[in-house]
């Protein structure tokens, strides 16, 4: 095999590999901000949870620590909804607060929206 013969195929080469490298480094990212948005609804759920467990707090108090805590992360309205509800689990009193919030979507493909839930163990006076 002779060196003019090969002149030019590394620009054909990468032509047909770029496309490949850009599909896996953007799905890679779609990866990275669906989790970080997860995480970020599941921590501020939680906190929602531990702020309207505290004994002499509102359901109100929760939904609001918990927008507080989405607003401070993520920016702007990042939650779609936030429900609180007192409940039992196996004869415990717990609250439990409900986040729905956008995913960022680079593609078309996924989901929308993700829905999280943060309980914490109702302080009792």
């Amino acid at each position: 095999m002779n060196w003019r013969e090969d002149r030019g195929s590394s620009v054909i080469e990468f032509a047909l590999v770029a496309p490949l490298i850009l599909v896996i480094a953007v799905g890679v990212l779609q990866v990275v901000l669906a989790l970080h948005v997860r995480s970020t609804l599941t921590a501020a759920a939680a906190e929602g949870a531990r702020a309207g467990a505290l004994a002499g707090s509102s359901t109100l108090v929760a939904e609001r620590r918990t927008r507080e805590v989405l607003s401070d992360a993520l920016g702007g309205d990042a939650a779609e909804s936030v429900k609180v509800q007192r409940i039992r689990l196996d004869g415990v009193p717990v609250v439990r607060v409900s986040v729905s919030g956008r995913l960022p979507l680079i593609g078309l493909l996924g989901p929308s929206t993700l829905t999280v839930d943060g309980h914490a163990m109702q302080e009792i006076p």
